[in-house]
């Protein structure tokens, strides 16, 4: 007992001294040398799917306002709640983003309204400096033309961010020596609609949701290697898929979504409606619950590009065999 009490002592006097020098050089001595790079994250399946979607006969001018937390959730702690909210505050920027994919910028025409006011006070200091400087009364409307209205207001937020919604584990030990796992899930919902400038009218609403997995894996140890000495050993993994992805991929669903129901409603339409008369099968039947998003994932991965990608019925399947 007392060699193991010098060595855990001996071990303990570098890590003391270590944090006493790092009071006095202010915590500099313990930066990495070597972090890693910034990166661009990789596409989401997602994000895939709407940057292969065929382009519209003409584009659509639409404005988001805002793209808000609905929730009103904090993030939880084991010591209570924090001023921290549960999910990004960011989905407005996601929505836009997203709907720059769609198509690869085909689909629509994105006007700046989430931040007018500091937008209005820029072409505030153009008008100014143009009149103090080149005496124009008037602004010249060629140097500074008048802003573009959307037609369409998209509106919405997220919902819904419930947790645990399914949990689980399993483990098991013999002779000291034992394994387990551990698996929670979260949900994350978000709502879309699409409102006309003319009229206010309500044209569609859609939503999409997203799960969010969460696993832990472990194991451990422990065996007597001597009289009143004790071996003992755990090692352990967890894996968090990101709260910000799987809202970013909500936001991309509810966008695809979106396009799909305003062209089966008739409100815009795919520039060849024939070509894409398959993608409106996927996506209906994918809505009726026939099929699920990963059959579409597949289906489009399987073709390449949806632009080519064919439905084919059970009665042609049997006429080819």
């Amino acid at each position: 007992m007392g060699r193991l009490t010098k060595l855990g002592l001996a071990c303990l006097a570098p890590l003391v001294l270590g944090g006493c020098m790092s009071v006095t050089n202010s915590g500099r001595d313990f930066l990495p040398t070597e972090t890693s790079l910034a990166y661009f994250p990789k596409k989401t399946q997602t994000q895939v799917l709407l940057q292969q979607l065929p382009g519209p006969q003409r584009q659509v001018a639409v404005a988001v306002y805002g793209f808000t937390d609905q929730t009103g959730q904090f993030k939880p702690t084991e010591a209570g709640q924090t001023l921290s909210r549960a999910v990004t505050q960011g989905a407005s920027s996601m929505l836009v983003k997203a709907l720059q994919d769609a198509g690869n910028r085909q689909w629509f025409t994105i006007v700046e309204r989430e931040r007018l006011d500091n937008l209005l006070k820029e072409r505030q200091i153009i008008s100014e400096m143009r009149k103090r400087y080149l005496g124009e009364e008037t602004t010249n409307a060629q140097a500074l033309p008048a802003l573009l209205f959307a037609g369409v207001l998209l509106e919405g937020g997220i919902v819904g961010y419930d947790t645990n919604t399914v949990t689980g584990g399993a483990g098991a030990a013999f002779l000291g020596i034992g394994g387990r796992t551990e698996y929670r899930q979260d949900t994350v919902t978000v709502y879309l609609r699409a409102v006309s400038v003319r009229t206010g009218e309500v044209l569609t609403t859609v939503n999409a949701s997203k799960t969010i997995a969460s696993r832990a894996i472990g194991a451990s140890a422990y065996k007597f290697v001597a009289f009143k000495e004790l071996f003992e050993f755990e090692a352990g993994i967890t894996s968090n898929e990101p709260d910000q992805v799987a809202l970013q991929q909500a936001v991309e669903k509810a966008t695809y979504g979106l396009i799909m129901e305003g062209v089966d409603l008739g409100l815009w339409q795919f520039s060849d409606m024939a070509a894409a008369e398959p993608i409106m099968t996927l996506y209906r039947k994918e809505r009726e619950g026939i099929y699920e998003a990963r059959d579409v994932q597949r289906a489009v991965r399987k073709a390449g590009t949806l632009s080519d990608l064919r439905v084919v019925d059970d009665e042609e399947e049997d006429e080819g065999a």
